[in-house]
């Protein structure tokens, strides 16, 4: 029992495609999942201060007012340090419009600094250990993956909850209305 004619080329075809398909999903990195924030404890994040690169202590209240994206990340991982790049374009773009991101980084100092240094972040880096996964869980990172970012309007709402990392024109897309609703 053999294959009709002309059948061969689309078997062909159909298998190139799917091959293609498994190559495309190992090179391409997923897309980010993008919804509106799960249950975020709001007073327990803006009531918390976390050090920054050089051991002081920040507290979340002084960005109420701003349009602000919250991104935990950590030097070691591969789709945050994909993303951040973008991060620091729209901070240099939107910053003085009321754009205001702040990454909390689960590393340590030095190694969160010498990254930081790196690439030339533009906005204030903080640190912590299990502070940190205790408030990423508070804002609605169940999986407790990486990167998480949380993007809140100026009255300090969460707005939208991003797992993965985020390319900077869907990000821009998410803000900027954000930025033109509001005055600073």
């Amino acid at each position: 029992m053999g294959t009709r004619p002309g059948m061969l080329p689309l078997i062909v075809i159909a298998l190139a495609f799917g091959g293609a398909g498994l190559i495309s999903q190992r090179i391409a990195p997923p897309e980010p999942l993008i919804a509106p924030p799960p249950n975020v404890r709001q007073a327990e994040f803006w009531g918390s201060k976390l050090p920054d690169l050089a051991h002081r202590p920040q507290p979340l209240t002084q960005w109420l007012g701003r349009v602000v994206v919250v991104n935990f990340w950590a030097p070691w991982c591969p789709p945050c340090r994909r993303e951040i790049p973008g991060f620091i374009a729209l901070q240099r773009q939107y910053g003085a419009r009321g754009l205001q991101f702040v990454g909390i980084a689960l590393d340590e100092a030095d190694k969160a600094g010498a990254y930081a240094n790196q690439v030339g972040i533009n906005y204030p880096v903080l640190l912590g250990g299990g502070d940190v996964m205790r408030l990423s869980l508070a804002v609605g990172n169940n999986m407790g993956g990486l990167p998480y970012t949380l993007v809140f309007d100026r009255q300090g709402r969460a707005v939208t909850a991003i797992t993965g990392a985020v390319a900077q024109a869907r990000l821009e897309a998410l803000v900027t209305p954000l930025l033109k609703n509001s005055q600073n």
